[in-house]
């Protein structure tokens, strides 16, 4: 039975580059992009950190470690 497997990237530099970047390099590795969350502080609008979210069909059991 296929499962859903997770993939979560951290990103301290929230640029359209750098945020292209991580994205196109985990969806040519097999991931598809599945969201992302922007971390803010209340002193600035502008993002300090950026959660990128992936994911992709797997047949591993999920207590397995990958």
């Amino acid at each position: 039975m296929k499962i859903l497997e997770y993939k979560v990237v951290e990103t301290s530099t929230v640029t359209d580059e750098e945020l292209e970047g991580i994205i196109n390099k985990w969806v040519k590795n097999g991931w598809e992009f599945d969201g992302i969350q922007f971390v803010t502080r209340e002193s600035s609008k502008r993002p300090s950190m950026a959660f990128i979210f992936f994911v992709r069909p797997t047949d591993k059991p999920l207590n397995e470690e990958s």
